[in-house]
């Protein structure tokens, strides 16, 4: 099998064509230099013959989606969507220059409390999406592009989808080695358990150095991964420095059938967060939409125009733990200013889902098999070429671990809320309360405690929140912090509330 040339780089209007960065089954990606405003950006173009009317009808709406999406701080963000004069659909994009993840685990060895790192903040993607009604369908670690601050950035939402054939839309493109059990099933429901499967094998990747069922000695053939995909337990990934606590959740999120696995992306952050606390590592902030913005009355339509912030969610810590104080991270210090993301090759992507038998849809599975060898090489060598490391990630300041030693204020903790209430409608918990009488400048927290399970929201200076939860009773506990020494309100005195 030789390798396709390059399609011919779109001609746009008030972008300059500067080179190929990678090539894929149904596109290719290319860097450009956008003159007003500066920047490079990369553009993905779509092959021509893999674009159908409906297809193109189709890639319309996954870019509106994509793009009520790109204000999250580890998805792609998307500029523009548009067609070419010769009717290509493209997609402009920020570029992210650093090596994707696929790169990284096949060049370096990825330490523990990074890969966990990500693990939250692709699950806060993930959930995002999942929240807007969008699937991914193709989560892996050549999708997870890495910005200019370290930041992994997911990329390539619903574009599966919208170059399916025609006359048979429910096809999903996605990659053997990532893919749920479900996905080579006839019929087999495809949906967010799917995305959850393939999150908790991406981060499994990066400890491992391979993908789950992917043996370093014998066959790894198409046949070959999806029988031990379908059938096999998930493999220890082999590291002395990985937890059992960790290996166990790596089960659970890859169990074979989806009510197995966790209920959502953001349960399995919650998961990570808590192997987190158990390395004595500060969990990491999980980022979901906060809803707390919509208001009713007369400027309801106004706020439709307003900024909305993204809530961080972490782990509730045990009280006992008195090393380590909360995380509290307030999501508009930090930001989203990476400038840019490319994407490389795509890596054993295929077009359509076998069948759990031996029967016509996994015959046409084996029969990709050699080809899809011959283009994972193919593509793994291209990625190498076009994306070479860029040196390991800085660690962040959450690598550091505060202890009783460390410095701090030496005031009183702040003083407690008052006048804590919980308004529930369906799913939705409105949480309101006062803020008490302080000099300094304070934030505030909202441990929420739901189905057995606790974690954390920050809220910045607000005073309000909604809460999204579906289960019949929900507790709400508000601490109050000083915002410089980061002290916290006594656990005696803060307010509790249930709805």
């Amino acid at each position: 099998m030789t390798r396709r040339p390059p399609s011919r780089p779109p001609e746009i209007p008030g972008f300059r064509y500067q080179r190929l960065l990678g090539s894929g089954g149904f596109a290719d990606v290319f860097l450009y230099e956008q003159e007003l405003p500066r920047r490079k950006v990369a553009v993905k173009a779509l092959l021509a013959d893999a674009v159908t009317p409906a297809g193109l009808a189709q890639f319309v709406d996954e870019a509106n989606l994509m793009a009520q999406l790109s204000t999250h701080p580890s998805i792609v963000t998307i500029y523009q969507a548009a067609t070419t004069a010769d009717g290509r659909p493209y997609l402009v994009m920020e570029y992210c220059p650093r090596p994707n993840l696929s790169v990284r685990y096949r060049n370096e060895r990825i330490g523990v409390a990074e890969s966990l790192r990500i693990a939250v903040r692709l699950a806060g993607a993930v959930e995002t999406a999942h929240r807007a009604g969008i699937l991914h369908r193709d989560i892996k670690p050549a999708n997870v592009l890495t910005t200019d601050y370290g930041w992994p950035a997911l990329t390539d939402f619903g574009i599966s989808v919208a170059t399916a054939a025609a006359d048979d839309t429910d096809q999903a493109g996605m990659s053997i080695p990532w893919a749920a059990p479900e996905f080579f099933a006839d019929d087999a429901p495809r949906g967010a358990g799917g995305d959850v499967y393939a999150l908790t094998a991406t981060v499994y990747t990066l400890l491992a150095g391979r993908s789950p069922f992917e043996q370093g000695r014998g066959s790894n053939s198409a046949l070959d991964l999806i029988t031990r995909i379908e059938r096999d337990p998930v493999p220890p990934t082999g590291r002395d420095d990985v937890p059992p606590s960790l290996e166990e959740l790596f089960r659970r999120g890859m169990a074979k059938r989806p009510e197995g696995r966790f209920s959502s992306a953001a349960a399995f952050a919650r998961a990570i967060q808590r192997v987190e606390q158990e390395l004595h590592l500060t969990p990491t902030a999980l980022d979901v939409p906060d809803a707390s913005w919509v208001e009713t009355g007369e400027d309801a339509e106004d706020q439709r125009t307003r900024v909305r912030s993204i809530s961080t969610v972490q782990v509730n810590r045990d009280p006992s733990a008195t090393r380590h104080r909360p995380a509290i991270i307030d999501p508009a210090a930090r930001g989203q200013e990476a400038a840019g993301a490319g994407r490389a090759a795509d890596e054993g992507d295929v077009g359509a889902p076998g069948s759990e038998r031996a029967g016509r849809r996994r015959n046409a599975w084996i029969a990709l098999g050699a080809a899809l060898v011959v283009v994972a090489a193919v593509a793994a060598m291209a990625i190498g070429a076009l994306n070479q490391p860029g040196g390991i990630e800085e660690p962040s300041p959450s690598d550091s671990v505060a202890t009783a030693d460390t410095p701090t204020a030496q005031q009183s903790p702040p003083p407690p809320v008052t006048d804590l209430d919980l308004d529930r409608t369906g799913d939705d918990v409105q949480v309101t309360w006062t803020a008490p009488k302080y000099e300094g400048e304070l934030e505030f927290v909202i441990v929420v405690t739901s189905g057995g399970d606790s974690w954390d929201l920050s809220t910045g200076s607000r005073t309000s929140s909604t809460i999204e939860d579906r289960a019949d009773q929900v507790c709400v506990t508000v601490k109050s912090i000083d915002a410089t020494s980061r002290k916290v309100s006594s656990d005696n005195g803060n307010p509790t509330a249930c709805a």
